[in-house]
């Protein structure tokens, strides 16, 4: 865990009155604005233990200048030479000013905590010790006395014994505890770590015959159809995965006015047509008991055939054929599936198309529903369309989202880039939850609980995965946590490793408490702070909630302003900059009649919800959004 501030700052309050309805904390910015009483004063922090410099009076004329002696019988001495004026003191500078920002922020790294490759030590086949009440685990940082653990988070009391002295089996370094739990398994429980599956679901409706102009190798233009790309691509692919996971298994499902699953190419294939396309149950069966036994090393030549003789035409029964690639994939756990499309689903199960124009209860539904099953069934979904088109990849871009996938937009110039990209082996995780308790009387702004225990149903996870969590203390409990010296944080991450290994990592940690009177900057981690805007912002945007996403990017460029007035920003900083002013754009352009995301901004604001400061994906996440942001005003919203 990595916190935005060194201490927890027990006296933040939201823009607005917070309000209770039922027991549940409501987010405050569901309620007219009010003045907070919450000052941050940032300034830098001091050397030792000095307190801090109060403010200077500006005068009229050198302030570093002596001033003139009073008047005395005597002549004063005159001086050798005079002072030299005295530098600004960078490192001292204050600014007082109320900020509204919320700093309680902790981050998440789940791609590095899920990888225990590197963690060897630290298992062990016993179960956590929990409390009763609350389910938070006994830990290094607990205190056991007279056979009686009383949990740090809910203050009930549990029974105990000497036995659990020896709780502590991981890494403890003062304040922070860490320890792995191994579940004991079967031999059926293990899986080949290339025993998975991944799925090309590719478009080949009579749109895929529009062409685009590149240049061919003798210099002259040439006209290449989406489809010819989209084949070429396919090829490219099929070789790099032949070349790296020969043992891995692929398969084919095209889609036009019909679906059709191809599998590994060699058998005769399965197509779905008519009411099957309205069917999901009936989808979700056929596609399941579609075996697909052969790996590419085997099946290279049949798939290559396959691709090569696609041609174009028909409408587009996305729907279906996303659906029955899911269920394919479902068999093996980390599996993948890549969908290819150029245009709005507009038959079958999903139609986008028809549902703009009339109320359906079709789509609604749909692809949140398939997101959280492919998510149960350990599948990963990738979107990727072109350039120029008109996807609503605002919808069907729930199910890369969700399912821990990315959304792309390509061109015939890059799709065989993309393509591989999207296809590599690169699941660390399946099933994976995480659980974050604080002490009681702390709460998580914009989560609908109002409880001290929030749970994440994460699932598919990838390298570099990271999520933030916004938390801050009720009212009634600052004046009894001021009183304390340290707040406990527990993070409970539960998941099965790649070969289906089940396991428990839980992290606890103490932090101290302060009020928010003054902030030091040298206490802040900007990137918590940049990483978490850009994916509440994004998130909010995705659920209607523009208004909620304008008010927190104001009140973190505010920060953002603030502290670049006392020291220079640094260049990670800067890029953070650039997301709040990319989303900023996006959250201004939205029309009040529609309010419909266009496919590139669409794109952009999911690569925010994912956005990290992972230095692993550094070079991967930042650089597109920076990208994206060199044309926002171009990409920003716009009514469909």
């Amino acid at each position: 865990m990595e916190f935005a501030y060194s201490h927890v700052v027990c006296n933040w309050k939201p823009a607005a009155k917070t309000c209770e309805k039922d027991g549940i904390f409501l987010p405050a910015t569901r309620y007219p604005p009010a003045e907070p009483d919450y000052d941050n004063t940032v300034g830098v922090k001091q050397h030792g233990d000095l307190p801090p410099l109060p403010p200077r009076r500006l005068r009229k004329g050198p302030t570093s200048l002596p001033l003139p002696s009073p008047p005395t019988s005597q002549p004063p001495h005159a001086p050798h030479s005079l002072p030299p004026p005295v530098p600004p003191r960078f490192d001292k500078l204050e600014i007082e000013s109320k900020l509204k920002a919320n700093v309680n922020i902790v981050s998440i790294s789940v791609g590095k905590l899920v990888d225990i490759s590197q963690d060897e030590g630290m298992e062990t086949l016993q179960r956590p010790v929990v409390c009763g009440k609350c389910s938070a685990a006994l830990s290094c940082l607990s205190t056991v006395q007279t056979n009686v653990w009383v949990c740090e988070f809910c203050g009930r009391e549990n029974g105990a014994d000497s036995s659990l002295a020896k709780v502590c089996i991981g890494r403890r370094t003062g304040v922070r505890s860490d320890d792995l739990y191994l579940q004991s398994r079967s031999d059926d429980d293990y899986q080949n770590l290339e025993d998975t599956l991944v799925i090309f679901c590719v478009d080949i409706s009579g749109s895929m015959c529009v062409t685009t102009e590149v240049p061919s190798e003798s210099g002259s233009p040439v006209h290449i159809s989406r489809l010819e790309g989209m084949q070429d691509a396919l090829q490219q692919a099929l070789a790099s995965i032949l070349q790296q996971s020969p043992r891995r298994r692929v398969a084919l499902v095209t889609f036009n006015d019909e679906v059709v699953i191809y599998g590994d190419g060699t058998r005769a294939p399965l197509t779905l047509r008519d009411w099957a396309l309205v069917d999901y149950d009936h989808i979700w069966k056929q596609a399941v008991a579609y075996s697909i036994p052969h790996c590419i090393a085997e099946t290279y030549n049949h798939l290559i055939q396959r691709v090569k003789d696609l041609m174009e035409h028909g409408a587009t029964s996305l729907g279906p054929a996303v659906l029955a690639s899911v269920a394919m994939a479902s068999r093996y756990p980390g599996s993948k599936v890549v969908l290819c499309t150029d245009g709005q689903a507009n038959i079958g199960l999903g139609d986008i198309e028809t549902v703009s124009q009339s109320s359906s209860p079709l789509t609604p539904n749909f692809y949140q529903k398939l997101a959280l099953q492919a998510v149960e069934k350990g599948v990963i979904t990738s979107v990727m369309t072109f350039k120029g088109t008109d996807c609503c990849l605002a919808d069907i871009g729930r199910l890369a989202d969700v399912t821990g996938g990315r959304v792309n937009i390509v061109s015939i110039g890059n799709v065989a880039t993309q393509v591989q990209s999207l296809s590599e082996d690169n699941v660390l995780a399946t099933g994976v939850t995480a659980t974050l308790l604080a002490s009681d009387g702390v709460y998580f702004p914009y989560e609908e609980e109002n409880r001290h225990k929030l749970t994440r149903q994460i699932g598919n996870v990838t390298k570099g995965l990271e999520i933030t969590v916004q938390f801050a203390v009720k009212p009634e409990f600052m004046d009894v946590f001021l009183q304390k010296d340290t707040l406990p944080f527990q993070l409970q991450l539960s998941f099965k490793t790649r070969d289906q290994q089940a396991v428990t990592r839980i992290i606890t940690e103490l932090r101290p408490v302060t009020t928010g009177s003054r902030l030091v900057v040298g206490g802040l981690n900007m990137a918590v702070l940049g990483v978490h805007c850009a994916q509440l912002c994004a998130s909010l945007t995705m659920e209607g909630r523009v208004q909620e996403a304008q008010e927190q990017l104001k009140v973190q460029q505010e920060l953002l302003e603030h502290i670049s007035k006392l020291r220079p920003m640094q260049k990670e900083e800067n890029i953070y900059g650039n997301w709040m002013e990319t989303m900023t754009v996006i959250c201004d352009d939205i029309t009040t009649e529609s309010k419909m995301l266009s496919d590139e901004a669409a794109e952009v604001v999911y690569q925010m919800r994912r956005a990290s400061s992972n230095s692993d994906s550094k070079h991967s996440n930042k650089p597109e959004v920076q990208k994206k942001t060199a044309r926002k005003k171009r990409v920003a919203m716009e009514a469909v």
